[in-house]
């Protein structure tokens, strides 16, 4: 079947709507069903990169409203989780229905059989470690690893020196040994699975490796929800997802199930283009995620900076990229001086006839700071 043809402002509109810019969702549960995760990140110059995201899509939505539903507390049931996007290695909030496919992914590394998602080997002495830990935590409870005494010094992911505990406990939780049951000011605590997982949802059990390749490739859907596909993803999804062609370039990937959204774009594209106002993006926020996507369908050439050397950076450190009227319109660098309580703006870069003044001033109500002047 030949894809479907529609323009770069029909795909636009589109995305807007799927993503849920142009209608928020009602509460952070709705966003991680629709969304199917929200990524995490602890960098906050600005606000957390989950809390970002999620405030121009859900409705009401406060700081901090995310890890509030994750880690409920006592007397409150959990209904979402922590872990790494399977082949990813980026941290995620799923909500709790999605336990098989994390679970499963997890007993193939603790197995040895996982091709697709490789686990993190730990030497025998870091193996005795994590009997320690694993015997605190069934004697004392959530922990983190300022909470376990250990002199070892171990090489980070980032190439520097870190503590071996920390390191021995990323493992555990890398291959599902250990959970985040809670977060103090950002750090990790940790408690054994049976603790933070619900009985009902565990005894679910595990699935076919085929069933979870499925479950990942409808995933990435759901997030971005225009997406470009990998030949064998498209084959995993096969009757889930439909083909569109925008413009003149590459063949993208949308859900069925989103064909009422594609036509109510149409309608959008035909009588009143960009009916939002300005918003910040979050600097990972779903819409442009995707650089390949962004640029084709966009006209945007964006990179997160947050790691590139300050020589090379573009647009800056913490960089929001503008969507104004249907197009991604430049840039503002806000920075949070909590101390002052007042938001700052550090660079600005936005196309003529498109202001921001409203969008930063919204952005400082949500931090509880005061607008620049």
């Amino acid at each position: 079947m030949h894809p479907l043809l529609i323009s770069p402002t029909h795909a636009r509109r589109f995305a807007e709507r799927a993503v849920a810019l142009r209608e928020p969702w009602p509460d952070v549960a709705s966003a991680l069903r629709e969304q199917g995760y929200v990524q995490l990140d602890p960098i906050n110059v600005c606000g957390r990169m989950h809390d970002l995201n999620l405030r121009n899509r859900v409705a009401h939505y406060r700081e901090g409203d995310l890890l509030a539903y994750v880690h409920p507390g006592e007397g409150r049931p959990r209904e979402a989780f922590e872990h790494y996007l399977p082949g990813r290695g980026i941290l995620v909030v799923f909500p709790m229905a999605f336990w098989p496919v994390v679970a499963t992914v997890m007993a193939e590394r603790r197995n040895g059989r996982s091709r697709d998602w490789p686990a993190r080997p730990l030497t025998r002495a870091e193996e005795k470690i994590g009997e320690r830990i694993l015997a605190e935590l069934r004697d004392r409870g959530p922990l983190s690893s300022d909470d376990i005494e250990h002199e070892g010094r171990a090489r980070t992911a980032w190439g520097t020196q870190g503590r071996l505990v920390k390191h021995v406990l990323e493992a555990l939780f890398h291959r599902g040994d250990v959970l985040i049951c809670a977060r103090r000011d950002f750090r990790r605590v940790y408690d054994l699975p049976e603790r933070v997982i619900p009985a009902p949802v565990r005894a679910r059990g595990l699935l076919e490796l085929e069933v979870v390749r499925r479950e990942l490739a409808h995933l990435e859907l759901r997030q971005r929800r225009l997406v470009a596909l990998r030949r064998h993803e498209r084959a995993w999804v096969d009757g889930l997802a439909m083909d569109v062609r925008v413009g003149d370039g590459p063949v993208l990937q949308i859900l069925r199930e989103d064909a009422a959204r594609l036509d109510a774009a149409a309608r959008d594209d035909a009588t009143e283009a960009g009916a939002t106002s300005a918003q910040l993006l979050a600097p990972l926020d779903p819409l442009i995620y995707d650089r390949r996507v962004t640029r084709r369908v966009w006209d945007f050439d964006y990179t997160w900076e947050v790691y590139t050397p300050a020589a090379r950076r573009v647009r800056g450190y913490y960089a929001l990229p503008v969507l104004s009227r249907g197009e991604i319109v430049g840039h503002v660098e806000p920075r949070a001086d909590r101390a002052d309580r007042r938001l700052q703006v550090v660079s600005r870069r936005v196309r003529r006839g498109h202001a921001t003044r409203d969008a930063v001033r919204s952005l400082a109500t949500f931090l509880g700071l005061r607008a620049p002047g």
